[in-house]
C-alpha cells in the first residue's frame, strides 16, 4: 500500500529549526520527485520546495529560499525539510506529497496525512 507519512513537526519559538521527515513506502522513492506543501489557517495551499528524482535538483518558494533546506535518503525512502531562522508566519500544517515522475513540474498524485508547524513565542 503506497503511503506517505510525515513527522517532525511540534510548537517552536521564532528563531528556532525544526526537521520535517516524509518516510515513503510501498514504492520507490528514487523515481520521483516529492514536493513540500503547507496550508495556514484561512489559507490555500501552497508549494514550500520540491526535490527531483536521484538528481536531486531542488527549488523553493522564495519565502523560504536561504531558511529550508530539503533533501532525500533513498536508501531510507524518505524526504527532509530542514526548517531554520522559522517565522510566525512559517505556522502551517505540513504536507509532502508525490509527484507523477521524475520531475517537479509534474502533477501531484500522493498526498501525506500532514504534520502541524507552529512557531510562537
Amino acid at each position: 500500500q503506497l503511503q506517505l507519512v510525515e513527522s517532525g513537526g511540534g510548537l517552536v519559538q521564532p528563531g528556532g529549526s525544526l526537521t520535517l521527515s516524509c518516510a515513503a513506502s510501498g514504492f520507490t522513492l528514487d523515481y520521483y520527485a516529492i514536493g513540500w506543501f503547507r496550508q495556514a489557517p484561512g489559507k490555500e495551499r501552497e508549494g514550500v520546495s520540491c526535490i527531483s528524482d536521484s538528481t536531486g535538483i531542488t527549488n523553493y518558494a522564495d519565502s523560504v529560499k536561504g531558511r529550508f533546506t530539503i533533501s532525500r535518503d533513498n536508501a531510507k525512502n524518505t524526504v527532509y525539510l530542514q526548517m531554520n531562522s522559522l517565522k510566525p508566519e512559517d505556522t502551517a500544517v505540513y504536507y509532502c506529497a508525490r509527484r507523477r515522475g521524475y520531475y517537479c513540474s509534474l502533477p501531484v498524485d500522493y498526498w501525506g496525512q500532514g504534520t502541524q508547524v507552529t512557531v510562537s513565542s
